[in-house]
């Protein structure tokens, strides 16, 4: 294999002729070759290549000259549906390799025909446009092969109607569902079964994995290769589903759920849906506890008097409308899945509580009562809640997945390569690797092609006040204008707050009205992001605003950006129950949490922040990163020793200057 790798990514490459913009480079090749190597040994690799290295060629083409069965798992589900409709069909032709390919989303992105049928016969909707979409999605359920919503553009992904014409793990009916034969989600599953290369995301995988819910722990016993990209969202979303976590809006969907399920099939038993209204009551009524969103750890609960009481009265209110359920369960198929799910939800809810026992996790397979590992705080886990504007969730996260994940990988003879741009503080992987179990992995990285040292700059402004004093949005905004006014515009302002965002976009206003000046203001929120990156790219002169949905994912490319102003270091809030609970737990170890944890932290998201500035050979910009510590603090060096090396400067007049050198050279 490794011959032929080589061969791809050579002068001579069959990619030259199926893709324009080919061009060999060592980086790829090299991570290429790294790649082979790990999937012919079964080894366990973990790789960065910056921006420009072309990593997703580089394992595709190996895994696919390899053979046997491939699991990619990606970040997004855009970067899944862009590796399953282009880059893979490309390097397929190019290779001529006659392998079959399946995307495999979560249930949640199917048209689901009983719900559908159902959403019809209730007549339950709160819009016109509602009725207009649900005529839309039947008419593609009848014409499309698979019923991926994606599939449907007439109807927006995040329109209400498709949480009532499609199913959860909760709702599904499984075997017992009158359209089982013609389900779109079965079909997924059974075309990825067939399938040599499969395309999943990280929250299906690991939905998956924890709960046996979405059909890749069906495909992995005849896998050989799992292939991880944008691996460095994985600690996050591993703790999601290693943990536990139970919603208000779980119970009011089970309350609503059993209402119409009474209705259909016991409609003779009139306290089923007293007790609805009932638990519906109870959840509420737990949410307004609560008079502000955000997160706090569960022992912060004791300051709420309100808080104990009506956690007891859900309790009750669920065990009641459970044993109704198990009276009436065995009348259809419906009521006898919300019996199962007041269960499960009850089981739960006790738990978090700490009223019964917690599951040990065992040697193979972590799981609690949904899957996944349970205990209260001091084993090992933290409980803690979130507040949301309609909902309150309960929490229980385990402060290291290091060994859960390391005993989820372990034993299995297959290759899994863990790729990203951002994995490493200055080539160093010990934090990715001692937070995923993965010390024994093999690990390369490679700098980006692109010449940072003549197309970015680095610019740290001067005088600037400490990030957590009064009116630093303010100094920040001073500070941005001249670099601003010099680029024309083109410009990302990336916040570690929505509220300093909203700030600063209020003061933009008004400055920009000030100087006269017509660059378009866009505002995180104003619409979904792949809406506002588009009239970004097309207006070519905006500037645009976001928080933390715009420091990762985002590829513009061209001169419509030019300049990123990153306004803080992005160091989580140290007030997180999650994350103070870690930061506790290795301080008390004897080591330096800042250091060892948090400090590779907010150097990656820094470096995911900085890498949306040049996105290709011909780009050049200008990265001003506004926070004074990082010069005034002794940690500042490491932070931007592990960015690309570009030129730096604390001069205002050399970062303008840049500008117009660049405009007179595209002159």
């Amino acid at each position: 294999m490794p011959t032929e790798v080589e061969r791809f990514f050579s002068e001579q490459s069959p990619l030259a002729t199926e893709v324009e913009s080919f061009r060999p480079r060592a980086q790829q090749r090299e991570m290429a070759l790294a790649v082979a190597e790990a999937i012919r040994d079964n080894a366990i690799l973990v790789v960065e290549a910056g921006t420009g290295t072309g990593k997703t060629f580089a394992y595709l083409v190996p895994a696919l000259l390899n053979g046997g069965k491939v699991i990619i798992s990606t970040g997004t589900k855009n970067l899944q549906d862009q590796l399953f409709q282009k880059d893979l069909p490309m390097v397929r032709d190019a290779l001529k390799a006659p392998v079959s390919v399946a995307l495999l989303k979560g249930r949640a992105n199917y048209v689901c025909h009983y719900h559908l049928e159902r959403a019809q016969s209730d007549g339950l909707f709160k819009t016109r446009e509602d009725v207009r979409h649900l005529g839309k999605i039947k008419q593609y359920a009848k014409v499309s092969d698979s019923g991926d919503k994606s599939g449907l553009a007439d109807v927006p992904e995040n329109a209400p109607i498709w949480m009532h014409v499609t199913s959860t793990r909760d709702n599904c009916l499984g075997q017992e569902c009158p359209q089982h034969k013609e389900c779109f989600v079965l079909k997924a599953r059974s075309d990825a079964m067939k399938a040599d290369i499969v395309v999943v995301n990280h929250h299906l995988f690991f939905a998956d994995v924890m709960l046996r819910d979405e059909g890749v722990t069906e495909l992995l016993p005849a896998c050989n290769t799992v292939i991880f990209d944008e691996a460095h969202q994985l600690p996050e979303t591993a703790s999601l589903f290693f943990g536990e976590n139970l919603s208000t809006s779980e119970l009011l969907d089970l309350a609503t759920d059993t209402r119409l399920e009474a209705a259909a099939a016991a409609k003779d038993f009139a306290p089923l849906p007293k007790a609805c209204d009932e638990l519906d009551k109870a959840a509420r009524d737990l949410r307004l506890v609560f008079k502000k969103e955000g997160r706090l750890p569960a022992i912060a609960t004791e300051s709420f008097d309100e808080f104990a009481p009506a956690l007891k009265m859900l309790g009750e209110k669920l065990t009641q409308l459970a044993g109704l359920l198990e009276k009436q369960a065995e009348r259809s198929e419906g009521l006898e899945n919300c019996w199962q799910r007041a269960q499960a939800l009850a089981q739960q809810l006790k738990q978090w509580i700490g009223d019964s026992p917690s599951p040990q996790p065992s040697p193979v397979n972590v799981r609690g009562s949904n899957g996944s590992p349970q205990a209260g705080d001091g084993d090992g886990f933290v409980r803690w809640l979130e507040v949301f504007h309609y909902s309150l969730q309960l929490n229980t996260t385990p402060l290291s997945i290091a060994e859960i994940f390391e005993k989820q990988i372990g034993g299995s003879a297959r290759a899994w390569i863990f790729t990203s741009a951002t994995l490493a503080v200055k080539q160093d992987f010990s934090h990715y690797q001692g937070e995923m179990g993965l010390l024994k992995a093999k690990t390369a990285c490679w700098d980006s092609p692109f010449n940072y040292a003549e197309q970015a700059l680095l610019y740290v402004p001067q005088n600037l006040p400490e990030p957590n004093s009064d009116g630093y949005t303010e100094a920040v905004v001073q500070a941005a204008l001249p670099l601003i006014g010099a680029s024309q515009g083109r410009a990302f302002l990336l916040f570690t707050s929505l509220r300093a965002m909203q700030r600063a976009y209020d003061i933009l206003q008004a400055e920009f009205d000030r100087c006269g000046w017509d660059y378009p203001l866009l505002l995180q929120g104003e619409g979904s992001r792949s809406e506002l990156l588009t009239r970004f790219r097309t207006l070519g002169n905006a500037v645009l605003l976001g928080s933390q949905s715009f420091w990762e994912g985002v590829d513009v490319r061209g001169e419509a950006l030019s300049l990123v102003i990153i306004d803080k270091l992005p160091f989580a809030p140290p007030d997180d129950p999650v994350l103070a609970a870690r930061i506790a737990q290795i301080n008390k170890q004897g080591r330096n949490a800042f250091m060892e944890y948090q400090l590779p932290r907010t150097i990656i998201t820094l470096k995911q922040g900085a890498g949306r500035l040049i996105r290709d050979e011909t780009d050049r910009g200008v990265l001003m990163i506004c926070d004074p510590r990082l010069i005034s603090k002794h940690y500042g060096k490491r932070i931007w020793q592990s960015l690309p090396a570009m030129k730096r400067t604390r001069d205002e007049a050399v970062a303008v200057e840049f500008f117009s050198a660049a405009m007179k050279q595209s002159n």
